[in-house]
């Protein structure tokens, strides 16, 4: 069974950085591409990064230059580093696989 815990949200200043982590395990973690995809209030979800299995990543033009994702195949994890933040990046952000699934969430609130 595909399980994937997304941790490292909260509530941070315009301009503060953050780091997200997303505990897989279920899948042989290091063959697939992973996603980081958000969700704003009352808003659908929107994709923000993806890295394949080589390592080979992409960046949604609103975080490009910002935002950093990385994984650790040895650890299963995936995370994403998130600088420079903007109130317009509070949202529940998830890890998901290319299948589709995705963990409960993680809220980051950006905020003075």
């Amino acid at each position: 069974e595909v399980q994937l815990v997304e941790s490292g949200g909260g509530l941070v200043q315009p301009g503060g950085s953050l780091r997200l982590s997303c505990a897989a395990s279920g899948f042989t973690f290091s063959m697939y591409g992973m996603n980081w995809v958000r969700q704003a209030p009352g808003k659908g979800l929107e994709w923000v990064s993806t890295i394949y299995s080589i390592g080979t990543t992409t960046y949604a033009d609103s975080v490009k230059g910002r935002f950093i994702i990385s994984r650790d195949n040895a650890k299963n994890t995936l995370y994403l580093q998130m600088n420079s933040l903007k109130p317009e990046d509070t949202a529940v952000y998830y890890c998901r696989t290319s299948a589709g699934q995705r963990g409960q969430g993680t809220q980051v609130t950006v905020s003075s």
